[in-house]
């Protein structure tokens, strides 16, 4: 299926690598103005860059997602330069390493729910916002196959993951009525940066990743960025509150 996004403007969080690069580049390629954001000013700015320079429209933004001022500024932003905001991807997050319930630290649960659940919710405040106003518009947010399991180890990640599905649920029903469609992707073991740095850390095998999975594969940023963009089209149209698996078959 082609995506046509022309005339639409599109912001994706966490853009600077992975899923949420991926996702950029392909609203770019469908015709949408873009803007990337990510806490690393650097990459987010490269990428920006990149598209630009094959003929594309995008701009960066170096943003905090956990710091609501600064994702309200960046709102602000993306519709002072584009005029609107009709799709937005909320990908940014952070993963946590695996331990023992009893023993993990606040510190580090409140570091994990400030950035995956807290910066969710900061997006969503100002988009839903702008979107209102429009009338319009699409929100996919980035939960993760930790938002319908659970591991031992993992409650940490995990319950910031299933709070990012509530947050998308409840929403999707405030907002069905007024144009706006809210729906979650919840991708498996994606092969990204984040993923190859866990593996790095031995947080987790990739042999257990790949042999764990049903199609014995890790799952591509490119895949992901395809189911943002249907859940972002018309052809989602009649798509909202809905947590949207994509793990080769990991939790089916």
């Amino acid at each position: 299926m082609n995506f046509s996004f022309e005339s639409k403007v599109a912001l994706v969080t966490g853009a600077g690598s992975g899923m949420g690069l991926a996702t950029a580049k392909a609203f770019a390629e469908a015709g949408a103005a873009v803007m990337l954001a990510d806490i690393s000013e650097n990459s987010v700015r490269s990428a920006a860059e990149e598209l630009v320079s094959v003929g594309h429209k995008a701009i960066a933004v170096r943003c905090n997602v956990a710091d609501e001022a600064e994702v309200a500024a960046m709102i602000e932003q993306t519709v002072f330069t584009f005029g609107r905001l009709d799709a937005a991807f909320n990908n940014a997050g952070v993963q946590s390493p695996a331990i023992e319930t009893a023993d993990a630290s606040g510190e580090e649960f409140e570091r994990v729910h400030a950035i995956n659940l807290r910066g969710i919710w900061n997006c969503m405040k100002y988009e839903l916002r702008q979107m209102r106003e429009q009338g319009s518009g699409a929100i996919v947010n980035c939960s993760s196959i930790g938002g319908l399991i659970g591991l031992p180890g993992r409650a940490i990640y995990h319950s910031s993951k299933f709070g990012v599905i509530g947050l998308t649920r409840s929403a999707a029903l405030e907002y069905a009525s007024r144009g706006i469609r809210i729906n979650a992707v919840c991708p498996g073991a994606i092969e990204t940066p984040m993923v190859a740095d866990m593996v790095a850390k031995g947080w987790i095998s990739m042999d257990d990743m790949v042999s764990g999975n049903p199609m014995k594969r890790l799952g591509q940023p490119e895949e992901i960025a395809s189911a943002v963009l249907w859940l972002c089209s018309p052809g989602a149209g009649f798509v909202t509150g809905q947590a949207l698996s994509i793990d080769g078959g990991a939790t089916a």
